[in-house]
């Protein structure tokens, strides 16, 4: 689903007419969702036209998108001001259960609203697809034409779009009652919206239902962050960890806290809890279930030390760390490594922020931890992707991050490039030597970081789905390279794409025996590459799992030229690609290609620049 927000639409028009458009148009037609919220909701209108005859204000003209076939006219209410509350009211609007036929439908509601418009003549259209969610109840600012459509539905090819003039995406919670000083009523207006905030819910739950999401019907939706436990294989040893940490902890009130970069943590023992402690989990994060844009970085962190024996089922009942360092001792046993590798420290959370944000963000206690500590979580509410994304990761998704000290000594014949690389390859070794009857699970390195699986439904077994990721984020701090390497792998939800467990393995996977199978591959890798660099054996290891071998592709920062993948450098891991001339033969000219500089769109065969 794409999403436009409110704002200006000619910010829009700027940024995306012509191709931008073009793009969207493509996407929401193919069966995607647009939905657009009052600016948005005039961008996806054929035409526009914001407070005519108003000179200072007054916005109109054709839009390209179209999707509602005729004009979103405003300001329905009067009063607007760019970037102020001056014109901010509380609009009741009457739900038409006929369209929103699914899940629990207010009759009426109060929503916020600001400078939105009403689409026009909205009842004529019906036969070409659009339907009425939601009307205004109050006499407009503006001409309607027949009907008083706020919100509406539009039919886009195998697609859909849903337009609003008000804000039903506005949490009472989320706005400010201090701004009565400036605009007299405000907290009024506030109140309201917040009397009907259960109906608002329900109505933007039904819009997202129509557009084809699949909708979380539970009303808590943010679960609190909860402890963090640090244990060790042996777990004597994970006060070694603490006192690596001595001279940043300061004591408040006998108690003990790291105040870092980025996030606050209070460090307990278990032999300090009272018994209410015991009895309660939950972080100081009393508000994560009210509907309220959360400073996660606030909230102090809980970090229990557990340095007599691993945390007992009943504190971490979603993860069993005696399970997960069994298998890891077993694991090492096979494989003959070193006692200290990857996973021999394990910070747990239940509910965290990001893995990879409390390891790599917190700059102070990441140049104290020993190589191969490894965060994992059941549940990031705030995960974190390549460029700036952002996304929450459920229940049933092996997540982790590994901290690695690289010396900057090795990078002559090492580079610190090539962990990405060396974590594919550990995530497809570990799940495909994760027991016996496993090494057939279909399993793909798709080029530079991400992990494909063939899709269960694809009867014809030539459909491959993404099931995870890899994000690397490096500090250089005196002789090393600081790195912190995130994985985030599907294991047993079946949306959005597929899981491991789809894939009918012997038996399913469990996240305790996954991490551990997939930690000691990463540790056995990283210690050959520390000797060897990214040698032969590594070449033909990534060349067999991945998915590239003789693609031809169009390098688009290259004029569109067809080009056949060579496969990578072992210097750099950049991607080669030759081009090709006549009847796709090589021509012998050779590109290389970076990963932060490009993308590659593996199905539609296109290597793009990044902007």
């Amino acid at each position: 689903m794409l999403v436009f927000p409110g704002g200006a639409d000619l910010a829009y028009c700027r940024t995306l007419n012509g191709e931008g458009n073009r793009r969207i148009s493509q996407f929401v037609e193919r069966g995607g969702a647009y939905l657009g919220f009052c600016a948005g909701g005039y961008y996806g209108s054929k035409r526009c036209e914001f407070e005519v005859g108003n000179k200072n204000l007054e916005v109109v003209g054709n839009r390209e998108l179209a999707f509602y076939p005729d004009a979103c006219r405003g300001c329905a209410f009067p009063g607007f001001v760019y970037h102020s509350e001056a014109g901010a009211r509380n609009v009741e609007l009457k739900v038409s259960k006929t369209a929103l036929s699914k899940g629990s439908v207010p009759d009426v509601f109060r929503s916020y609203y600001n400078g939105g418009g009403v689409f026009v003549d909205a009842p004529k259209y019906h036969d070409k697809g659009v339907e009425i969610l939601a009307s205004f109840t109050e006499k407009l600012n503006v001409d309607a034409g027949e009907g008083l459509a706020a919100v509406v539905y539009c039919k886009v090819g195998d697609g859909a779009a849903v337009l609003t003039g008000p804000h039903p995406e506005f949490a009472p919670i989320n706005l400010d009652k201090e701004k009565d000083s400036e605009v007299p009523g405000f907290s009024k207006v506030i109140e309201a919206l917040a009397e009907d905030d259960k109906q608002r819910t329900d109505f933007l739950k039904a819009c997202l239902t129509k557009l084809g999401l699949h909708v979380n019907q539970e009303e808590d939706l943010v679960p609190s962050l909860s402890r963090l436990h640090l244990s060790s294989l042996i777990a004597s040893t994970t006060s070694e960890v603490v006192a690596s940490l001595e001279d940043i902890i300061t004591v408040e009130d006998d108690e003990e806290y790291i105040k870092d970069d980025n996030d606050t943590f209070h460090i307990e023992r278990p032999s300090s809890w009272s018994v209410s402690d015991r009895k309660s989990q939950e972080s100081d994060d009393d508000d994560a279930n009210e509907d309220r844009i959360l400073n996660y970085s606030t909230i102090i962190k809980r970090v229990v030390v557990h340095d007599q024996e691993y945390p007992a089922t009943k504190e971490t009942p979603y993860f069993n760390h005696h399970a997960y360092f069994a298998n890891l001792k077993h694991y090492r046993s096979e494989s003959g490594e070193e006692e200290n590798g990857f996973g021999q420290q394990l910070l747990y959370g239940e509910v965290v922020t990001s893995t990879n944000t409390i390891l790599e963000k917190n700059t102070q206690i990441l140049r104290r931890l020993p190589s191969g500590l490894t965060a994992t979580a059941t549940v990031q509410v705030a995960g974190r992707g390549r460029g700036n994304n952002v996304w929450v990761s459920p229940a049933g998704s092996l997540i982790f991050s590994t901290v690695i000290r690289h010396p900057v000594s090795l990078l002559n014949h090492a580079p610190v490039v090539f962990l990405q690389y060396l974590a594919a390859l550990a995530i497809v070794e570990g799940i495909k030597n994760y027991d016996n009857g496993y090494q057939n699970i279909p399993v793909k390195l798709k080029w530079p970081n991400d992990i494909y699986a063939l899709d269960p439904e694809d009867n014809a077994g030539k459909t491959y789905v993404k099931i995870g990721g890899i994000l690397v984020n490096s500090h250089y701090s005196s002789s090393e390279y600081l790195s912190v390497v995130g994985i985030g792998i599907n294991t047993a939800n079946t949306s959005p794409s597929t899981s491991l467990n789809a894939l009918r393995p012997p038996t399913p996977f469990t996240l305790e025996k996954l991490l551990a199978r997939i930690l000691t591959c990463f540790s056995d890798f990283y210690n050959r590459f520390k000797r060897t660099g990214f040698d032969k054996h590594f070449e033909e290891m990534y060349y067999r799992h991945w998915l590239h071998t003789d693609q031809i592709v169009t390098l688009e920062a290259e004029g569109g030229v067809r080009a056949q993948i060579k496969g990578i450098t072992r210097d750099w891991g950049l991607l080669i690609a030759e081009e090709l001339g006549w009847e796709d033969r090589g021509t012998g000219k050779l590109w290389t290609l970076q990963t932060d500089s490009n993308s590659f769109d593996f199905f539609k065969g296109l290597v793009k620049r990044k902007v």
